[in-house]
């Protein structure tokens, strides 16, 4: 419970459905199964039915399931106001910097802010408004504008004071910067949850859901792999990749053409080969994608390369099942997988005219190093 306002004060929130607290916990029912926001309308369960948590994660790893009716892990749950406000703050002015006292004139609680931000971004908000001082001004850079003014222009006081902290976050001093990658990390809402979405220019490498426990160690290992900083912003990929999942939900798209760079061994793409060349709506087993591949006997080599899949969704290992027809295997838990696979077949029933074509996977793939 480190971290959280005290149940006593999550308790009287939660009775008083007080919005100020939504995306600060959720509390889970243990006679229902359920967790929520605490602004649900649903009816107020008995208190020593009730227990807390700091994230959806956290109530799912302990086995409850989300809320119908307040959806903790829709879009609409994601962020209190306050959270909104402040990220629209920083996008409409990246170049400043929020200071803890222009945090305290907002009415927001930079300890609150802190918590939030490391707990949903991975970074503290003072650490996600530098990295995406730092990715404008390399983006700056790269179109070839001066340096010194670069790093004045964005909130930066010195010279060095700029030289610093850019070579920290990228690995390399501003001037040697003008052809430098960086891997741009995205936060994306869907009906099953959040994704924390990652690009470099070559194309989308991570799409992961959120609240997945390895997510940071998948990040820390892409950035290795990829040799460069993770920094909050958007491309091209990216902007594609939102526009594609948002109409995969809504059932109008049952193929991804975003242009894909996943990293990892050889083996590992063969197999991320075949998952993409699963038919939407379709399933297949570990040991038939074995024998495709000319591996028979390798199922549980398969299975471990399938739970390495950096990109869920449209790398679809959502369609890999028990040879018995039982799921089993989903990073994003069994309960997204079964949406997943529901909704494909459901559009597949609504649109049985409708020709289903599988996109060419390796115009998309790139080799990382092998290990």
């Amino acid at each position: 419970m480190r971290n959280l306002p005290s149940e006593e004060q999550m308790w009287r929130a939660t009775r008083q459905s007080d919005a100020s607290f939504d995306g600060v916990f959720v509390l889970a029912v243990k006679t229902t199964g359920i967790f929520c926001r605490p602004v649900c309308t649903a009816r107020m369960p008995n208190r020593e039915n009730v227990e807390f948590f700091a994230t959806p994660r956290e109530a799912l790893v302990a086995g409850y399931r989300p809320c119908k009716r307040c959806r903790p892990m829709d879009r609409n749950g994601e962020a209190p106001q306050w959270v909104k406000d402040l990220l629209t703050r920083v996008e409409q002015a990246p170049r400043d910097r929020i200071r803890d006292a222009d945090l305290r004139a907002m009415d927001i609680d930079p300890a609150r802010a802190r918590r939030y931000f490391k707990s949903h971004y991975g970074m503290t908000f003072q650490a996600y408004q530098r990295s995406r001082r730092l990715g404008s001004a390399l983006a700056h850079i790269r179109r070839g504008d001066d340096l010194t003014a670069v790093g004045l222009t964005h909130g930066f006081e010195s010279n060095s004071g700029f030289r610093d902290a850019f070579e920290r976050l990228f690995g390399k001093t501003p001037g040697r910067s003008r052809d430098t990658d960086c891997l741009v990390v995205q936060w994306v809402d869907t009906p099953i949850g959040p994704f924390v979405a990652g690009a470099t220019d070559k194309g989308v490498c991570l799409f992961e859901f959120a609240d997945r426990r390895s997510l940071e160690v998948q990040i820390t290992n892409l950035r290795k792999r990829l040799g460069c900083a993770a920094i909050p912003d958007t491309n091209s990929h990216l902007e594609q990749l939102v526009d594609e999942m948002a109409r995969y939900f809504d059932g109008a798209l049952t193929h991804f053409d975003v242009r894909l760079a996943m990293q990892g061994t050889e083996f590992q793409h063969i197999v991320w080969k075949r998952l993409l060349e699963i038919p939407y709506g379709q399933t297949t087993t570990y040991e038939q994608m074995a024998r495709d591949i000319g591996r028979p006997g390798a199922q549980r080599a398969v299975g471990r390369a399938n739970g390495y899949n950096p990109i869920a969704v449209i790398v679809p290992c959502h369609r890999v099942v028990r040879s018995d027809g039982h799921l089993c295997g989903y990073g994003g838990g069994l309960w997204r997988k079964q949406l997943l696979l529901n909704l494909e077949n459901s559009v597949l029933q609504g649109q049985s005219e409708k020709p289903n074509r599988s996109r060419e996977p390796y115009t998309v793939l790139e080799h990382g190093r092998a290990g």
